[in-house]
């Protein structure tokens, strides 16, 4: 029977490449993986210091089970170039940074010790998508992902695809193709089962079938009481393949769901119902460590998207992504529109066959996900290739002819190939530009961007990000402007049944090369900072949850006289999905405004605006009036259901320290993310304490980045990771002001 073994300790790392390392073991720098090749400063450094060759290498000592069988090194993705050594004969040679590759050791392993040797080439290699021009993001050298040790029969599955045609249907459907894997060319012949089981394990249906060449499909018909898959329930079944070969038998698990997708000239539909698409964009990064966080981490990134900013949706800027972040997106309900790496740049002939293999790859990794809605085949922002996307588009619909097509342009008039129109419309600030005469427009009309008298199905796939980039402790106006801008598309897309939905750019703040962001090799285009620490923005996408859910209430002020131009903090700003906000000044003056929906009328929840049609200059305290406290507080159904409130007079009391979970594994590379937040008396964010921080770490862990930072905008985080072993991991963060704090996280 298969085993799959995680292969992620026990490396040693070389700087450089060099012939006799593919042959022979050097000492080095022990390392486990995932690893970043060069860890980076936060911000201001030299991108090009990664961009060389490295070197991984790993002993792996012959075991009995490996004798007969087929043996490979599975690795789930490492930037970039790789090629791979086995006792100094080279494997295989993976180009692509994003998608997985195998190294198959059969025949190659001798009983004793067996070296295996990886280079990797960080170089920004012109033949390779996504290089070639300039890119908006980093690409960080390493083994970033996953590696596994797969011992099987040697006939054994090497794929399976599951389609659930007739989702809506009383009885349903479920059909299951498995793809054999021979490379020794043995004859095909034998048995395959396939079994059906809910997520408790019970049996809801099987087949078997017999075999006789190197794919096989099998029909479960009438199966009945099936759960669909949906944003709210994410009902998951598991079909477990067993393969039956008189070479020795192998068993194959996957998991999928039951439900129906589909982009329409009248928006989006899942399981045959509206739903309007509200997500954001994602990058894989992460400070100091680029790529290379695990499974904890990218997990957390979906529940972020999906618990906290409460989106429905998130596009995988721009590549595949992690195998973890699907299978979160799976089980949490977050539909993903994943697409190829490229960033604007096509390349010739061969560069664009790199680029159809990368689409093979990633929807073969990927169909079997319910949480994929769309396949992504045209390079982010690129100009009209026809060949070429003709033959991205037909691969994917070759490939799986269950999903949609599209291809993320941000030109007007472009050919469309595909089956959704994917648009970057950046027009919200274009009024800005010099001869530029046209007044502020949120989004563009469907037809003057594709330049098509039809319609379409049509997705907005980026907006805001560089049109307005704001850092989370940018002055208060400039926040509450970001937040306008948010809200004025979110409305537009609402407000058009003909939009699918929209993903802004982007979820967080992510280093970048030199040609782009602030000069710091900062993007600072998220609604959250680098450390997913919120700004004001994500309260807009959170706000528009059902309060039933989660109620929401984020004034969108540091609540002080002095903080905006002229004074005051009105018009004052409520993300809410209350009914009504109650804004009591000092002791005696209180006032109720309801949302805004002259203003928002589309917005499942508009905000609450209160301005001086609430309150007067003199009610508020004019300039050089005592400055009064503040509370704010939300009605649902004439109830009061959550209160904010403000100091007049903020002084630093609490240095919070909050890990996201308290538990970790004694395994090496599981992590934590911590945030140090400086909180006044009531609790509330300092947003202009910039102090430094000391962070202390003892047990089986080690920190991420350097042991001493300073708060940005009254806050910052940091990573912890298990260097292996069980104990408590003790975190002490001193800081001048506010003392020192100390957790205790369990390694077990």
């Amino acid at each position: 029977m298969r085993k799959t073994i995680n292969c992620n300790t026990g490396w040693t790392f070389h700087e450089g490449f060099s012939a006799d390392l593919a042959a022979a073991f050097r000492k080095g720098e022990a390392v486990n993986l995932p690893h970043n090749a060069v860890d980076l400063p936060y911000n201001y450094f030299d991108e090009t210091c990664y961009q060389r060759p490295f070197t991984y290498q790993k002993v792996i000592a012959w075991r009995p089970e490996f004798e007969g069988r087929e043996v490979a090194l599975v690795f789930d993705g490492a930037m970039a170039d790789s090629v791979v050594y086995v006792n100094g004969e080279q494997v295989v040679a993976h180009p692509d940074g994003y998608t997985p590759f195998t190294a198959r050791l059969t025949e190659r392993l001798a009983k004793g010790d067996n070296l295996v040797t990886v280079k990797i080439d960080g170089s920004e290699n012109p033949a390779i998508p996504p290089f070639g021009g300039q890119i908006d993001y980093l690409t960080y050298a390493g083994i970033y992902r996953d590696v596994w040790l797969r011992v099987t029969s040697p006939v054994y599955v090497g794929n399976v695809k599951i389609e659930t045609p007739d989702v809506l249907a009383p009885k349903k459907t479920a059909k299951i193709r498995v793809d054999i894997a021979n490379p020794r060319g043995l004859k095909l012949a034998g048995q395959v089962s396939v079994t059906l089981k809910d997520a408790a394990g019970k049996t809801v249906g099987s087949a078997n079938a017999s075999y006789a060449g190197d794919s096989v499909t099998l029909e479960i018909n009438n199966l009945d009481g099936i759960a669909l898959w949906d944003i709210d329930n994410p009902n998951l079944y598991e079909a477990v393949v067993d393969l039956v070969h008189e070479s020795g038998d192998d068993q194959y698990c996957v998991h999928f769901g039951f439900r129906s997708v589909e982009f329409t000239t009248e928006g989006f539909r899942l399981n045959g119902k509206p739903l309007k698409l509200r997500g954001l964009n994602r990058h894989q990064a992460y400070p100091y460590v680029g790529y290379a966080m695990g499974r904890r981490a990218q997990e957390l990134d979906a529940e972020i998207l999906k618990r906290e900013l409460k989106v429905n949706v998130v596009r995988t800027s721009h590549y595949p992504q992690s195998p973890w972040f699907l299978d979160a997106c799976d089980r949490l309900g977050l539909l993903v529109f994943e697409e190829i790496p490229g960033w604007q740049y096509v390349g010739d002939e061969k560069w664009q066959a790199l680029a159809i293999g990368n689409v093979r790859a990633m929807i073969e990794r990927d169909w079997n996900h319910p949480s994929i809605i769309m396949w992504g085949v045209r390079i982010n922002e690129s100009q009209d290739f026809h060949d070429f996307y003709t033959a991205t588009n037909k691969l994917a619909h070759d490939l799986d002819p269950t999903r949609q097509t599209g291809g993320v342009r941000y030109i007007t008039d472009s050919e469309f190939l595909e089956d959704v129109y994917t648009m970057n419309d950046f027009i919200q600030g274009n009024e800005e530009l010099p001869g530029v005469n046209r007044p502020r427009t949120a989004l563009r009309p469907i037809w003057e961007t594709t330049g098509l008298k039809k319609p379409v199905p049509y997705m907005v796939t980026e907006f805001n990000g560089h049109m307005y980039p704001t850092k989370r402790y940018d002055q208060e106006q400039r926040q509450a402007e970001h937040v306008t801008r948010y809200l004025s598309i979110l409305n537009a897309v609402y407000g058009d049944p003909n939009i699918s939905g929209s993903t802004g750019w982007c979820m967080f703040d992510y280093n970048t090369h030199k040609d782009f962001g602030s000069g710091d090799r900062i993007c600072h285009h998220g609604v959250m900072d680098a450390w997913r620490e919120p700004k004001f923005a994500a309260w807009v996408y959170t706000s528009q949850c059902d309060p039933q859910e989660e109620v929401v209430l984020k004034p969108v002020t540091y609540y002080a006289r002095g903080e905006r131009n002229i004074g005051g903090i009105l018009p004052l700003i409520v993300l809410t999905n209350c009914d009504e906000v109650e804004l009591q000044y000092g002791p005696d003056i209180v006032k109720r405004v309801k949302p805004d929906r002259e203003t928002y009328p589309h917005l499942p929840h508009a905000p609450v605006v209160i301005d001086h049609r609430a309150f007067s200059a003199e009610e508020l305290g004019l300039w050089g009036m005592k400055w009064e406290e503040a509370t704010v507080t939300g009605y649902v159904g004439g109830k009061p259901v959550k209160t904010v409130k403000f100091a007049c007079d903020p002084v630093p009391t609490t240095l919070e320290v909050a890990p996201d979970w308290t538990n970790l594994s004694a395994e090496p590379k599981d992590s934590v993310r911590v945030i140090v937040r400086a909180l006044d008396q009531l609790g509330n964010l300092l947003p202009f304490l910039d102090e430094a921080i000391r962070i202390e770490v003892s047990g089986p862990a080690k920190l991420l980045g350097p042991s001493e930072a300073v708060l940005k905008g009254g806050a910052i985080g940091f990573w912890l990771e298990t260097t292996g072993g069980a104990g408590d991991v003790v975190v002490k963060v001193a800081c001048h002001r506010l003392g020192e704090t100390t957790v205790t996280i369990k390694a077990g």
